[in-house]
């Protein structure tokens, strides 16, 4: 019987990115388990953006190309509820290995984890036009 955290990596699938020995330890966690988990989880997070986006009377959908690009940063970046909620999805697909590497350096980690989530959703941005 596989263990919970064997069925999370296989779940989430491998690596995605070069990792070599020249790699940081943040670029490896960044590879090995942060850009897996954001594509696993891609089609949640766009739900949850949309979501997120009607509850704030639907602001967003009105909002040039541009200004939509502009909008996702800032959400994620000043809406701290908003953000943890973000964090909650991917952290909860960590191995206890990964989490335990997490909180040594978790503020770094914390900005490359929304530094990716936003070029992800930004480069979505017309999956969001489904919903006005």
């Amino acid at each position: 019987m596989n263990t919970k955290d064997e069925a999370i990596l296989e779940l989430r699938g491998g690596a995605i990115g070069m990792i070599n020995e020249n790699s940081s330890a943040e670029e490896r966690f960044q590879n090995s388990t942060l850009r897996p988990i954001l594509k696993f989880q891609n089609d949640l997070f766009v739900e949850v953006f949309k979501n997120y986006a009607v509850k704030q009377k639907g602001v967003f959908f009105t909002l040039s190309p541009e200004k939509k690009m502009s909008y996702i940063e800032n959400v994620i970046q000043r809406d701290i509820k908003f953000r943890n909620s973000l964090k909650g999805i991917i952290i909860g697909l960590f191995t206890i290995d990964e989490y335990h590497n997490y909180i040594i350096n978790s503020s770094n980690l914390n900005k490359r984890m929304m530094n990716l989530l936003i070029e992800r959703l930004k480069s979505q941005v017309i999956l969001f036009e489904e919903v006005a």
